[in-house]
């Protein structure tokens, strides 16, 4: 009888970490706490809740790193892509999920699997010795007696910051006579038409009030985390203001390739969108605008918004606290701990941001574990697939030392070509009859198509023509 792998925390990381330990046949006992304790941030018990946006972000796997990565974790079969893809809603280019049917499903796949037991209960310390396979993976919220215990194990301290949600709106509270519907550029996604946002215009005038509401707003104050960075990927709406007045309508408020579909000769100033947010197209979430604003302010500030102005919320934003390991110090690079053997972390705990990417780890550190349990030692990705890039990124990553004061500490990381190995020199970039000129946005956009194409082949011969990779093609 093979031994189970305890794996702790049934998040995005922790339920794909059991999925692939169970699919390559080994006993899994998963612990999760929500059930008996909850989270400032989860609102159900389901595993794999989403607790801030809905969206897996692009799904295109030829120009993207994320949508490499989703590629890449279809064909090692991850269950998180699978109930991804089967509760999709439209998002343009993006891969968006109804977040209550993905979390149901993804649980129902599991407590389904022979092979897995979803035990409801908090660990308070570090796995047992005599677990001798275990993987933490309980996330951004990992409860204090656990973060101290890591701590306590390792030696150092864990590094935090602060992760921010956005509000989720009524759409039949939305004003569609002022705002309408439209992609960026009209692109098309995975379930999308072209048209899968809604889209609030603001002239100069409406938008330097708003920034200026923004700036004078409430906010939600956690003295004893002062100086606690942000991650940058996920910015208060209100902390963007801060950086400059125009920073907002040249991030998530760029009004470029939109049309105001009620006044196609006027180019808005700065634009608005909000995102489906579940299948019922009930719900949908204001893209970008993550906050720290107390809530009655929330409600009075976004009702500036020409089309929101009688907007009802179905939960408006707020924050969680995020806390993540020196991963480059403390972890090997099969995730495992270097000081105890047989223990690895998973997910947003060790410097990755974002859900799949999150997800992404969580099947690694499944797979390591599961080949360790079954007497291989661990196969690790290619570093030209987005698998090792990630994995690079976490496991080696820059370590700061004490005669470096100037140097950027390890921070966490969604998935992008910066994190690829360059191209072997002499690749041919052009396409086939390509003429002219062959530099700029071309040469760009070539360079990604060659660095996706490189590790999608790199990574189907890492999984060796696995069931899951076979059907997935």
């Amino acid at each position: 009888m093979i031994t189970p792998i305890h794996v702790i925390g049934g998040g995005l990381a922790g339920s794909e970490a059991a999925w692939q330990i169970a699919q390559a046949g080994v006993p899994v006992i998963l612990h999760e706490m929500r059930g008996v304790r909850g989270t400032e941030a989860h609102k159900t018990n389901d595993l794999a809740e989403l607790v801030c946006s809905n969206s897996f972000r692009s799904d295109d796997a030829e120009n993207n790193a994320v949508g490499l990565l989703h590629a890449e974790m279809r064909l090692a079969g991850s269950l998180i892509m699978a109930c991804g893809d089967a509760h999709q809603v439209p998002a343009g280019g993006a891969l968006a999920v109804d977040r209550d049917g993905f979390a149901a499903a993804v649980t129902a796949k599991l407590a389904a699997h022979p092979l897995v037991t979803v035990v409801r209960e908090e660990i308070t310390g570090l796995p047992p010795r005599d677990w001798d396979q275990a993987i933490i993976a309980t996330g951004p919220l990992t409860a204090p007696s656990l973060a101290e215990a890591i701590r306590a194990e390792t030696g150092a301290n864990a590094l935090a910051f602060f992760d921010a949600i956005a509000p989720i709106v009524h759409f039949d509270t939305i004003d569609m006579n002022v705002a309408w519907f439209q992609s960026r550029y009209d692109k098309v996604g995975p379930g999308g038409t072209g048209k899968d946002y809604v889209n609030c215009p603001m002239d100069r005038e409406q938008y330097e009030a708003f920034v200026q509401a923004l700036l004078d707003g409430a906010k939600t104050e956690f003295k004893e985390w002062e100086g606690t960075p942000y991650f940058d990927g996920c910015l208060p709406i209100e902390v963007m203001a801060e950086r400059g007045r125009e920073t907002l309508r040249h991030g998530p408020m760029k009004p470029m390739g939109l049309t105001n579909a009620h006044n196609p000769t006027v180019k808005a100033y700065a634009v608005v969108q909000l995102r489906q947010d579940n299948a019922l197209g009930t719900l949908y979430n204001m893209v970008g605008f993550q906050t720290k604003l107390k809530h009655g302010e929330q409600t009075r500030i976004f009702r500036m918004i020409p089309g929101l102005e009688n907007a009802e919320f179905a939960r408006l934003g707020g924050l969680h606290r995020n806390t993540y390991i020196n991963s480059p110090v403390l972890l090997d690079g099969s995730l495992q701990l270097k000081s105890r053997p047989g223990l690895r972390f998973a997910g947003q705990i060790t410097g990755c941001e974002g859900y799949v990417e999150s997800a992404s780890i969580g099947l690694l550190a499944g797979r390591f574990a599961a080949a360790e349990r079954l007497g291989s030692a661990p196969s690790l990705p290619p570093e030209t697939t987005a698998f090792g890039a990630l994995l690079n990124h976490i496991t080696g990553g820059h370590i700061v030392s004490d005669d470096e004061p100037g140097k950027r500490s390890f921070q966490p990381m969604n998935v992008n070509f910066g994190l690829f190995p360059p191209l072997e020199p002499g690749t041919n970039l052009k396409p086939e009859g390509f003429e002219g000129r062959f530099r700029g946005k071309d040469k760009t956009a070539a360079k990604k198509r060659a660095t996706t194409a490189r590790a999608l082949a790199a990574c189907r011969d890492w999984l060796g023509g696995t069931p899951a990779a076979q059907a997935a093609e």
